[in-house]
């Protein structure tokens, strides 16, 4: 399975092949690592696996041109993502601060990769490479395919195609379109439109029947357009059979042409190919830090149809499930086990989320796209593949030389506890593959606000903890549950940050260190809450925090660390609960005059008690 040689990663090393130049350059903004959860390393396999001659360009120097014409110029294309990460999101918190860490770089220092990674890197390919081709793709581009509202610019704006000046965008999991591209290119055609999975610039809509959305002009100006325009190709994307989407910027369309998903026989190809699964050896010193996560971890399948509005792998990846095979993945793990660093442990067989593995859909009518697949509640044309994922769970712990076997990706646990087949599973899981341990995210426990973020109840997560605690009761194990919460969502009040503070101190007693302070990244459906306070499916009116009550919201859910003390104070005299303020133990925070006090942390006030680091017993 372990390939012989990282694809080539500077001249150097093109030399080295006996190439005078390679067909295609991808640039990425992530450090190379040659494993397949990395976009880059994937779509250079693919395309090498079918004869193309394909180098990386991995965090070229951004401020000039010169890495780019050390690169001798490729033959067909060069390929620009920003990395597995939008590189807004990578460098900057939900604070618009610059993070401190960067891990999908060498040794985690940030400042590799410059901000709006896509646009900067077409740039530099332009101007050192004039006339070439050139592709973009990864999620940076995915997200920013149509006119997207921009949190970092807090405006509208256009098609990352224009921006760039690039020829062609593919959205999505893009081996395919990149294979298509590439064939089109080599064959000599310089037409690149109506690829699956693409978006190209066309000075006319689409002939064919197609949707035609607001145009960039009218949803950049009017928020009531921007949502109705988003909830509009947000239901054309959930079809069965989706349509080509059209938006004219200026006198010109930037059309989306709909993807194609991968089969389990093309799954499986991309997985066998000959990744080394190490970090180039440029890196050897300092290390990649991401690789750490996902070495010894199998990638289960792709696409997610859950409808988490602040989620953007669904309307990334798909909706539609996308599995490999049984055989495929046991192949890989029994690779693990020929390679040294490998101690038996395999990290996580997963995906978006683990449990939806082999899960599709079953009607053979196209779907309108007007409910989604699981929320409110699930679909009567679902067929549950949990029982096949047990099966595969069961027969990875047989691999030998494999010890143990974990479950880290993620549960859906309303998919786990509406089928027999998912109350199996979830036996299963607790008793074998919890590493101490387990991850979901209920994100909220008031029903306004999980409705609007389109999760589970409050009460589905009450039956889960119970279940979770009897399960691990039975098999005698003292096991964790890790919750993941969102502050400051669309949708959600001061006073049910409130809430659900106090239901967290109620339960945990003392603040939860797994809060996320809620991102509005491009192309999701909760973004566009947070820009136009529409919600754009119903198009009612939607709370939505900003400045200095969003950062309340956020102090109120961790209320014991210090720094928090005065926002948290002045959100309870807000909501006129001073009877939150003090010292006994249904209090959050002391009274400001024992701030700069050396008090010892307690339960009852403001601290924390123990070092759990939000885990808490079930």
């Amino acid at each position: 399975m372990e390939g012989t040689r990282p694809l080539p990663a500077s001249p150097e090393e093109i030399a080295k092949r006996g190439w005078d130049r390679p067909d295609i350059v991808i640039v990425t903004g992530d450090a190379y690592v040659d494993h397949p959860a990395f976009g880059a390393a994937a779509i250079g396999r693919v395309l090498e696996s079918k004869g193309y001659k394909v180098a990386i360009m991995p965090q070229p120097d951004f401020r000039s041109d010169e890495a780019f014409k050390a690169f001798p110029r490729p033959r067909l294309f060069c390929g620009i993502t920003s990395g597995n990460l939008d590189s807004m999101v990578s460098n900057y918190s939900p604070s618009k601060f610059r993070r401190k860490k960067d891990d999908f770089s060498p040794g985690g220092v940030p400042g590799r990769r410059p901000d709006r990674a896509v646009v900067v890197y077409s740039n530099r390919a332009r101007s050192a490479w004039p006339g070439l081709p050139l592709v973009l793709g990864g999620i940076e581009a995915s997200m920013r395919r149509l006119a997207h509202y921009d949190y970092w610019d807090d405006s509208v704006r256009r098609s990352v195609l224009l921006d760039s000046r690039a020829d062609i965008l593919v959205y999505g999991m893009g081996e395919k379109a990149a294979l298509e591209i590439a064939a089109r290119l080599d064959a000599g055609s310089a037409d690149l439109s109506g690829i699956p999975g693409t978006a190209t610039v066309e000075k006319q809509p689409p002939q064919a029947d197609h949707l035609e959305i607001a145009s960039f002009d009218e949803v950049s100006t009017d928020k009531r357009a921007y949502a109705e325009s988003f909830g509009s190709q947000m239901r054309e994307s959930l079809r069965r059979s989706p349509r080509p989407i059209a938006q004219a910027h200026a006198n010109r369309y930037v059309v989306v042409w709909p993807q194609r998903v991968l089969s389990t026989e093309e799954l499986d190809g991309i997985a066998s190919l000959g990744y080394t699964r190490r970090w180039h050896p440029m890196y050897d010193k300092e290390g990649v830090p991401a690789l750490e996560e996902v070495l010894f971890s199998v990638t289960a399948h792709r696409g997610c149809f859950g409808s988490c509005s602040f989620c953007a792998l669904w309307a990334h990846q798909g909706r539609a499930i996308q599995s490999r095979s049984e055989d495929s993945i046991l192949s890989e793990i029994t690779g693990f086990t020929k390679d040294p660093r490998f101690k038996g442990i395999v990290h996580d067989i997963g995906g978006p989320s683990a449990n939806y593995y082999a899960s599709h859909c079953g009607s053979d009518v196209a779907c309108d796209g007007a409910r989604a697949c699981v929320w409110p509640d699930r679909c009567r044309f679902m067929n549950d593949g949990q029982e096949r994922y047990e099966e595969l769970l069961k027969k990875a712990e047989s691999v030998p030389g494999v010890r143990k076997v974990f479950v880290r990706s993620g549960l859906r646990y309303d998919y786990l506890m509406g089928s027999k087949e998912g109350m199996a599973l979830t036996r299963h899981i607790v008793a074998n593959n919890v590493s101490g341990q387990l991850k979901i995210a209920p994100e909220h426990i008031c029903e306004g606000v999980l409705s609007v973020m389109r999760k589970a109840t409050g009460a589905e997560y009450e039956r889960f903890r119970e279940l979770f605690k009897a399960f691990s009761d039975e098999c005698g194990k003292e096991q964790y549950l890790i919750s993941y919460f969102i502050s400051g969502h669309p949708g959600a009040s001061l006073s049910d940050a409130l809430e659900l503070a106090l239901y967290l101190k109620g339960l945990l007693g003392y603040a939860p260190e797994q809060v996320q302070d809620f991102t509005p990244t491009p192309g999701t459906e909760a973004t566009t809450m947070y820009y136009t306070g529409l919600d754009p499916i119903t198009m009612e009116p939607v709370h939505v925090a900003k400045g200095e009550e969003k950062q309340m919201q956020r102090a109120l859910l961790q209320w014991s660390m210090p720094q928090n003390w005065r926002l948290v104070r002045q959100a309870l005299t807000k909501l006129g609960r001073e009877d939150l303020i003090g010292y006994g133990h249904g209090c959050l925070v002391r009274p400001e005059r024992t701030d700069r006090m050396q008090w010892p942390a307690r339960t009852g006030g403001g601290g924390r008690t123990g070092n759990q680091k939000g885990r808490y017993r079930e």
